[in-house]
């Protein structure tokens, strides 16, 4: 599977990013409503893991939160390649806007 990993500096200090960053899904399943399920996801002290399906396709990830950066490490099918910049552009953009 092909993977990707995007990595976001933060002035916030880790409790503050982890807890924006607990809302990301949530809004990515209201954006993209009937083209997103199977919306999972699950939170430690340092980040946390997620999975989703978009389009009937699997996304499933770790990210790892620290008092200045964030790093998400995503996993997609072989068939989802072909957008993995916008997939990648996706992440950056919304992590950014709660990081901000």
């Amino acid at each position: 599977m092909p993977k990707s990993t995007v990595t976001i500096d933060h002035a916030l200090g880790k409790d503050e990013a982890l807890n924006r960053l607990k809302g990301m899904l949530d809004q990515v399943k209201q954006s993209y409503g009937s083209q997103v399920s199977d919306l999972q996801e699950n939170w430690t002290d340092n980040g946390g893991n997620f999975s989703f399906k978009a389009m009937g396709m699997k996304i499933s990830g770790d990210l790892l939160v620290s008092d200045n950066r964030v790093e998400i490490d995503a996993e997609f099918p072989w068939a989802a390649k072909p957008f993995q910049g916008t997939i990648e552009t996706t992440i950056r953009e919304r992590a950014e806007r709660l990081l901000s």
